[in-house]
């Protein structure tokens, strides 16, 4: 028998993120946007239809799914991949039921995420496109307007099941965040939902609209980053991403 020896290669940047069992969109998000890191997927179990209850269901699973990342490795954060689920859950809890399970000082969510790109872009009074049924997006807007972002335009497509959002096509949801910005008093525009398909047209919106596009993804991953202290961990589209 012949022993070898090895050098060991330094370790990369790692992220992690827990996402819901249905969403067929942010995985794929996360690793256009991904640049100069690493990046490990767990997901949590979730029911077809989206309301109060199903969401808030999902924290049982949460420090399970966040025990799961590769052990004993670092993340430099780990984010959490549901809109509607941070503001039923609470951000506070679910950072501290995926410390329970991971290695990582650093927790986000896009409501988290969301409120630091609107301080980081001096975003004061946003429209709110969403996916979903009034009574879980109402939710989102009262966490929203208690970190002093209000939301005068809203509108949803009244979606009550998670796996026909993201067949929602970019045509609509171009239509639709163009409807919401029109005569609105408004510095900025929010689409929410991680399975929502909104990368390839935020570019072209802030183009057509001459405000910030913000979507969940999007502010996810720069938070991630910025969280890590690794701000080129990942690179988006729009001004989120350029403006320093």
């Amino acid at each position: 028998m012949t022993q070898f020896t090895y050098d060991s290669t330094p370790a990369p940047a790692r992220f992690g993120m827990v996402i819901l069992q249905s969403d067929e969109t942010i995985e794929l998000d996360m690793h256009a946007m991904r640049r100069n890191c690493e990046i490990y997927m767990n997901r949590v179990p979730n029911a077809a239809e989206v309301t109060p209850d199903t969401l808030q269901d999902m924290a049982a699973h949460m420090t399970t799914a966040a025990s799961l990342f590769p052990q004993p490795h670092h993340m430099a954060a780990v984010g959490y991949g549901c809109t509607s689920g941070t503001a039923q859950i609470g951000a506070s809890e679910i950072a501290r039921l995926i410390k329970s399970g991971a290695n990582t000082q650093s927790v986000t969510e896009p409501v988290s995420a969301l409120i630091a790109a609107c301080r980081h872009l001096g975003l004061r009074r946003i429209a709110f496109l969403s996916p979903y049924i009034e009574e879980v997006s109402q939710n989102l807007r009262d966490v929203l307007a208690d970190a002093g972002i209000e939301s005068p335009s809203f509108g949803t497509f009244a979606e009550g099941e998670d796996a026909k959002v993201v067949r929602i096509s970019e045509t609509s949801l171009t239509s639709a965040a163009k409807t919401l910005c029109h005569g609105a008093d408004v510095d900025g525009i929010f689409m929410s939902c991680t399975s929502l398909r909104t990368l390839n047209i935020i570019d072209d919106l802030e183009a057509q609209l001459g405000i910030p596009v913000l979507s969940s993804n999007q502010v996810l991953a720069w938070h991630m980053g910025q969280l890590g202290n690794i701000p080129d961990a990942f690179d988006g589209p729009g001004k989120l991403f350029t403006k320093t």
